[in-house]
């Protein structure tokens, strides 16, 4: 297929590569008219210059800007199929660099009070998108209209669907392991606060004669082992109000790293320091690399505490090759419209970059803490992300912490709300089995 445009950009051609060429689809960009009239190819004609009797689309101007400007675009239709309207155009593949950009994040002033940007102020939150990865919808749509428009068939491939639980170890153990200092004043908040049964297991752990309730890992060991694309995330950072865990020097939790970087990739949890401080970010992969022997690839940030273009640019610089951190606290759903995996396009610069972007579609405490799902409701929600990615192909990465899975005090109603991600995997690999 041959595409005709006035001006070929670099939004442009990350777009269709998202669009056409991960599906593996042939096609060619020509500005050259004569070029493109000569050619016997099926044609599309992506521009506002008009060729008798070949398909057209007039498109917004949103792929040919060089510079990062403001757009507030409005809800459309093309071809009975909702999506962003810009200067009263609406446009699938402008839509989409639009939402999977995160341009819409650049300069924004709705952020929350840590500075994220917050979901209801997305376009796909207003829009009701945010729960389905709209993207690959919208280039199901384009691709579906290209070829009942040219009546051909352009043998997209189908995206492979992979299951990909993540977790983050944000404090390693409840109890063992701490110094006196850090339990006796733990011991004194929980007297205050009359929490009787966290002072009964605090000594009980401490004597040994109880698991910690945060030791979680053999669990996750044996997900790692069944699931190979399972990740974890390493928090090393310095102790302050947001960023409790051990030291870095403490040995138990470096054996515990040990033993998981046999078995699967572990990344770093950058703390809530780094967000915009690449020494810190060093700092803290040092700690990492002393602990591995080798220098993190893979980050999430703490408490999901990014801004844009920053913190991505930091990463850059911090040599991650894949950062997990693209979802909201406080919602569900595909913030970048999509849950596959894509590399980042710095709007400032106006170029494709090599970090790759790992969505993740819902994280633990965004059911139970934010949301204030029950377990029956959180089922579903679950349920339905699942079959959203399912059908339109990508990663169903969701993020638990070592905490949370084995059912602690507030958390002990939501074990059947954990179990159920794999028992949604496992039935889907016996269904395909059994076709």
């Amino acid at each position: 297929m041959l595409i005709y445009v006035e001006y070929i950009t670099e939004r442009l051609l990350y777009t269709l590569s998202f669009v056409l060429a991960d599906r593996e689809i042939a096609y060619t960009i020509t500005n050259d008219s004569a070029q493109f009239l000569a050619s016997e190819e099926p044609k599309l004609n992506y521009s506002d210059f008009s060729f008798e009797g070949i398909l057209q689309i007039n498109p917004a101007t949103v792929l040919f800007e060089d510079e990062l400007l403001t757009y507030q675009p409005h809800q459309g239709s093309f071809k009975d199929m909702p999506c962003l309207q810009f200067e009263d155009r609406p446009d699938l593949l402008a839509s989409i660099f639009y939402v999977l950009s995160r341009m819409e994040e650049y300069n924004s002033a709705a952020l929350d009070n840590m500075n994220r940007f917050k979901s209801s102020a997305s376009v796909l939150s207003k829009f009701g998108w945010l729960q389905n990865p709209i993207c690959d919808l919208w280039s199901q749509q384009f691709i579906s209209f290209l070829e009942n428009a040219l009546k051909i068939d352009l043998k997209a491939k189908k995206l492979p669907f992979i299951f990909q639980p993540t977790f983050d170890i944000d404090n390693a153990f409840a109890y063992k392991n701490k110094n006196n200092i850090r339990s006796t004043l733990a011991v004194i908040k929980d007297a205050l606060y009359n929490r009787k049964q966290r002072v009964r297991d605090r000594r009980m752990v401490r004597k040994g004669l109880q698991k910690d309730p945060y030791d979680t890992y053999d669990q996750i060991m044996h997900i790692c082992q069944k699931y190979p694309q399972t990740k974890v995330f390493w928090l090393l950072g310095n102790y302050t109000k947001l960023d409790k865990n051990l030291s870095h020097l403490n040995l138990a939790q470096q054996n515990v790293m040990t033993l998981f970087e046999k078995v699967t990739e572990i990344g770093i949890h950058y703390s809530s320091l780094t967000s915009n401080n690449l020494q810190q970010m060093q700092t803290e992969a040092k700690r990492f690399m002393s602990i591995t022997g080798f220098a993190p690839k893979a980050n999430r940030q703490h408490y999901l505490m990014m801004t844009l273009p920053q913190t991505y640019k930091l990463l850059i610089k911090a040599d991650i090759l894949v950062d997990y951190t693209m979802g909201y606290a406080e919602q569900t759903g595909f913030r970048a419209g999509t849950a596959r995996q894509f590399k980042w396009f710095d709007l400032q610069k106006n170029v494709i970059t090599n970090l790759l972007i790992q969505p993740f579609a819902y994280m633990d405490g965004t059911l139970k803490e934010y949301l204030k799902l029950d377990p029956k409701q959180a089922i579903k929600r679950i349920q339905e992300l699942f079959k959203a990615v399912e059908t339109s192909g990508g990663y169903f990465t969701f993020l638990w912490h070592n905490e949370t899975i084995g059912g602690y005090e507030q958390w002990s109603d939501y074990r059947s709300v954990f179990e159920e991600n794999f028992t949604l995997f496992e039935n889907s690999k016996n269904s395909l089995k059994s076709k």
